[in-house]
């Protein structure tokens, strides 16, 4: 089967199911675009390394990374290989230290979650992209790469720097990374001028 490869193209919330997102997988070279939805944990883990937004501690794929890591294994690619009853399914290619390549099945997910970390290409099947991808005609605006609005709040500068303290707390005890990463990049600013 031929393999198209992809690239992450948005991460935007699911108006029809709440508490989900879609992943907008983007033809290289071409105008199709393949949506899978996943949960908003699995959208956070995509999304934060992509922000370059580190945690303040390893999240699970952030661990699985330094696993892989330490074993001297790298993720050589994902493949969205199959679908099946409106479910896409995903394998992870991965590279041993002595060279050889091993398979491991995987929600597409976590295997773009992996791919991220480990910067790695996506690839989907071309069947699968025929069946579920969509075109979009030049001209047409494609979905802007957002994880979760947030709802309107004071500018950042408005604020004490105590009560940005307090809200940066906030943020990481949701684990709200792309809140946390501007209440972050104004108190450094602060602290620069």
């Amino acid at each position: 089967m031929r393999k198209i490869q992809v690239s992450i193209a948005a991460v935007v919330r699911n108006d029809n199911q709440p508490n989900n997102f879609i992943v907008v997988l983007k033809e290289e070279g071409g105008n199709r675009r393949l949506p899978v939805v996943i949960g908003s944990a699995e959208a956070q883990a995509i999304a934060l390394p992509l922000q370059n937004i580190r945690p303040t501690r390893p999240l699970t794929h952030d661990l699985f990374r330094e696993t892989l890591d330490s074993l001297g294994v790298r993720v050589k690619e994902v493949v969205i290989s199959d679908l099946k009853n409106g479910t896409f399914f995903a394998v992870l290619v991965l590279t041993k230290a002595d060279g050889s390549n091993l398979e491991l099945d995987s929600r597409p997910s976590d295997a773009m979650a992996a791919a991220v970390r480990f910067e790695s290409p996506i690839f989907v099947y071309e069947s699968i992209l025929d069946e579920a991808g969509m075109t979009i005609e030049l001209g047409e605006n494609p979905p802007a790469p957002v994880v979760a609005p947030q709802e309107p709040l004071a500018p950042l500068d408005r604020y004490s720097t105590e009560k940005l303290e307090q809200m940066l707390d906030e943020a990481l005890e949701k684990e709200d990374y792309e809140r946390a990463a501007k209440i972050r990049d104004e108190m450094i600013r602060r602290q620069n001028n």
